[in-house]
């Protein structure tokens, strides 16, 4: 089972990587994002508690982020692999995985990192912003944002990089070269 991580800051462009990987692997995408979007516009209780914590750029609690992953993961048995975009982002969450894709005898078997400016970001952003009017990209809080990547979510790289499961790449450049270099990195994974 090929599973694979995208890392990145908000805007990155984990989620135009993620839609090509998805495509050309026929992965089933994981997007915590996604998840806490669908669970607020149905107005759960869960997306309530998420919609609050977002809204104050905080992170969602590992607990319930963990539970909505493995009820994703559950409800395709038949998949050839995962890919999961914006998660972990602790490293309390990583080794979470890790155990849970064991007890499914699966592992992650790469972490690709998105290296991109934090200039890029905000042009990248603002475009986004103009176009899908994404309630997260507000100026404050894509600040927050940005500012929690940097000083929390990073520090999971060095745990996968000690598995020998990181590779980095530059994020900035052409949609589809950067698609290839990241092609040719996922082609070499064992799985």
């Amino acid at each position: 089972m090929l599973n694979l991580v995208l890392f990145g800051p908000p805007g990155a462009g984990k989620g135009t990587q993620s839609e090509k990987l998805i495509d050309y692997y026929q992965l089933v995408h994981i997007s915590t994002g996604d998840l806490f979007r669908a669970h607020i516009s149905s107005q759960t209780e869960l997306g309530q508690r998420v919609s609050k914590l977002i809204a104050d750029g905080e992170l969602v609690p590992d607990s319930i982020t963990i539970a909505m992953l493995e009820e994703e993961i559950d409800k395709n048995p038949e998949a050839k692999g995962f890919i999961f975009d914006g998660f972990p982002r602790t490293v309390a969450q990583a080794e979470a995985l890790d155990r849970f894709l064991e007890s499914k005898e699966t592992a992650i078997a790469g972490v690709i990192a998105l290296d991109v400016t934090e200039e890029e970001l905000t042009a990248r952003i603002a475009k986004r912003k103009a176009i899908s009017n994404r309630a997260d990209d507000d100026s404050e809080k894509l600040k927050k944002r940005i500012v929690e990547y940097f000083s929390k979510t990073i520090h999971v790289l060095p745990y996968y990089e000690q598995q020998g499961k990181l590779t980095k790449v530059n994020g900035i450049g052409e949609i589809e070269a950067i698609f290839e270099e990241i092609k040719g990195i996922v082609d070499g994974l064992p799985v």
